[in-house]
C-alpha cells in the first residue's frame, strides 16, 4: 500500500491541488485510490441534507475509492479558522487516536492514500497538537507543497528542516506558481531543487481555473508499482 502526507508551505498555496494531482496520478498505477482530509475547518452544505468541506470533496472528486465521511474526513471543524480556534469555538477536542484508526481502515480498503494537512507543517490542531503529531502518528512519507512567491526559499527550507526534524522522510516537492506576478521564478526553482534534497514531482503553471488533471506528476518509482 502506498500512501504519503501533503503538506505547505503557508495556507492556500495549492495542497488540494497538488493532493489531486497526486491521486490522479496514482490511479494511472493503482486502482483503489483515495483521498484523506483528517481535519478540515469550514463547512457548507454538501446538496444531500448534510455539512461537507471543500477541499474534502476535491479529494473525494480525485479518488477512485468512494469511502464513508466519517474515514475520509472525521474531523469537520464548522468555521473556515485555524483549527484548534474552530475546534474551540465548536466545542471539539481533536484528538489523535480516531484519525489514526480512520487512516487504519482507510489503508485496509486501499491500494493507495493520499492524505492532506491543513495549513503548514506546524499549524495547531489543539492547545497541545500541531499538524506536525499528526503525521508523525501516521509515520508516512511528507510530500511538501512550495508556493512560489516571494519568501518561498526560506519557507521551503524551514519547513524541509521541521518536517526531517520530525523524523520523517520528505519523499518530494511540488512547485506551484501561485503568483504570476512573481520575479526570478525560475531562479528560485532552480535554487530549491539543489538545496531541499527531495525529488521535485510535479511544477504546477499559474492557473486562472486550476484543474487537478492536467498537472504533470513524475511519482517515485516506488509509488508505480502495483502491491
Amino acid at each position: 500500500m502506498i500512501a504519503c502526507f501533503v503538506t505547505g508551505t503557508d495556507t492556500g498555496i495549492g495542497k488540494t491541488l497538488s493532493s489531486c494531482a497526486l491521486l490522479h496520478a496514482l490511479a494511472q498505477h493503482h486502482r483503489r485510490v483515495v483521498g484523506m482530509k483528517p481535519v478540515a475547518s469550514g463547512a457548507e452544505a454538501d446538496g444531500h441534507s448534510g455539512w461537507a468541506n471543500e477541499d474534502s470533496l476535491a479529494l473525494r472528486a480525485a479518488s477512485t475509492l468512494a469511502v464513508p465521511p466519517q474515514l475520509d474526513n472525521p474531523v469537520l471543524l464548522p468555521d473556515p479558522v485555524s483549527p484548534h480556534i474552530a475546534a474551540a469555538r465548536a466545542g471539539v477536542t481533536v484528538q489523535l487516536q480516531p484519525i489514526v484508526q480512520a487512516y487504519q481502515q482507510l489503508a485496509a480498503q486501499a491500494d493507495a492514500v493520499v492524505v492532506e494537512g491543513a495549513g503548514g507543517w506546524l499549524v495547531p490542531l489543539s492547545p497541545s497538537l500541531r499538524i506536525a503529531d499528526l503525521a508523525v502518528a501516521l509515520q508516512l512519507p511528507v510530500v511538501l507543497v512550495v508556493g512560489l512567491k516571494l519568501g518561498c526559499i526560506n519557507h521551503a527550507l524551514l519547513s524541509a528542516d521541521a518536517i526531517r526534524a520530525s523524523g520523517l522522510t520528505l519523499a518530494g516537492w511540488v512547485a506551484n506558481r501561485v503568483d504570476p506576478a512573481m520575479r526570478e521564478q525560475e531562479a528560485n526553482l532552480a535554487y530549491l531543487q539543489a538545496h531541499l534534497g527531495a525529488p521535485l514531482l510535479a511544477d504546477i503553471p499559474w492557473q486562472p481555473q486550476p484543474d487537478a488533471r492536467s498537472v504533470a506528476v513524475q511519482l517515485p518509482k516506488e509509488w508505480q508499482c502495483k502491491r
